[in-house]
């Protein structure tokens, strides 16, 4: 999609952009005073790139989630043109604010209400029981499902092959001093509470799917008793799809991947992982966050069609939010023009349903191509 993007025109307005703001990385998570808070919750892709890739990959996942769902044409439509129209609704409010404001602002699913937009009673049930679920998936509820205590040795990771297996010793020994140069790219305070803790154990787990393939660890580490734990992930960072066709970030940030989608992700989101941070390991550029930070999502299936609406309007705005950070807010808005003309919804929601009619058409092909290969490696065999 990187490609399909850097050929169409976009307005010349640059902000950074998640880069991969599709439907499903906006999610809940706990914010450092503990409140549950939706946003984008992915940012491996994060650049400097035009609003409008950002806005058009959201649209288009939506169609093609929708879709799978089986939604009707009437209510993707529908969807669509609510995120462009939260788009465009948001960043002309934020237009007029200040830029300090305009930072502090966040979606806390305790105001009752996300971006001004009052849920429907459906939406707001998803909301709660989404909460509720978000709340309970902390560092204990993960240490009594992955961990395994033992007399002697304390809590190691349960094995669960091929998603959570152990290491060698060797790079064990990469991981727990790539963290010890991880802790120096956090704030003073939070290096000093990292210092109450002690890795115990480290383990490499497969995550995603753009991701699958490259380094990933989680490591436990301990504090003042062996239920104080705290799992961090470790993740390698590669560099962003969009790369090939933008200048990218500012050079500093270019130099380490890893740094790069911290610098990203604490521009972009309201409340960030207060543990966020970066390292290298064995010549490979990390990046290192909490793994259980009451981490939750709305599920896309669990969606009513009211919800479905509601939900993509909120994105629209959450998107809208994060752009403003970094962008020209007045400029966004008077290029996009206002919610209620529809021009720019229409035009959005014509581009996403043919995008996705090609993404089904190339994925009958993979598909075909991936028969005809096993039925080759079949007559070969048979030979």
């Amino acid at each position: 999609m990187a490609w399909d993007l850097a050929s169409t025109p976009c307005s010349g307005i640059r902000v950074v952009i998640d880069g991969d703001a599709h439907v499903s990385n906006f999610g809940l998570f706990g914010s450092p005073q503990h409140d549950i808070v939706l946003d984008l919750n992915d940012f491996d892709e994060v650049t400097v790139g035009p609003w409008e890739w950002d806005l058009k990959r959201l649209v288009a996942s939506i169609e093609v989630a929708a879709r799978e769902y089986g939604s009707t044409s009437h209510i993707r439509r529908q969807s669509v043109t609510a995120a462009v129209s939260g788009y465009q609704k948001k960043m002309s409010d934020l237009a007029s604010q200040g830029s300090l404001d305009v930072w502090r602002y966040s979606a806390r699913v305790d105001q009752g209400d996300l971006c001004g937009l009052e849920p429907d009673a459906e939406s707001r049930n998803l909301l709660l029981r989404s909460t509720d679920k978000a709340r309970k998936n902390n560092n204990q509820s993960l240490l009594a499902r992955a961990g395994d205590t033992r007399i002697h040795d304390g809590w190691r990771f349960k094995e669960e092959p091929p998603i959570l297996t152990h290491i060698d010793a060797e790079t064990r020994d990469a991981v727990i001093a790539g963290l010890e140069r991880y802790a120096e790219t956090l704030p003073r305070e939070r290096r000093f509470m990292l210092s109450r803790y002690h890795v115990v154990d480290v383990a490499h787990r497969v995550v995603g799917i753009g991701s699958v393939g490259t380094r990933t660890y989680v490591a436990l580490l301990c504090g003042n008793s062996d239920q104080d734990a705290l799992f961090l992930q470790v993740k390698e960072a590669v560099e962003p799809a969009h790369a090939p066709y933008v200048s990218g970030m500012p050079k500093v940030y270019r130099e380490h991947e890893g740094e790069r989608v911290v610098y990203g992700q604490r521009l972009l989101q309201a409340a960030g992982d207060p543990l966020l941070g970066w390292t290298t390991i064995s010549g490979r550029p990390f990046y290192v966050r909490q793994m259980r930070n009451m981490k939750g999502d709305i599920p896309i299936g669990s969606m009513s069609e009211p919800s479905l609406v509601y939900f993509s309007r909120v994105y629209g705005a959450l998107l809208a939010r994060a752009h403003a950070r970094t962008g020209d807010a007045a400029a966004i808005a008077g290029y996009s023009g206002g919610d209620d003309d529809g021009e720019l919804a229409n035009a959005l929601a014509d581009w996403a349903r043919a995008y996705a009619d090609q993404t089904e058409a190339d994925h009958q092909a993979f598909r075909a191509a991936v028969q005809t290969g096993r039925l080759k490696a079949e007559e070969n065999l048979d030979l």
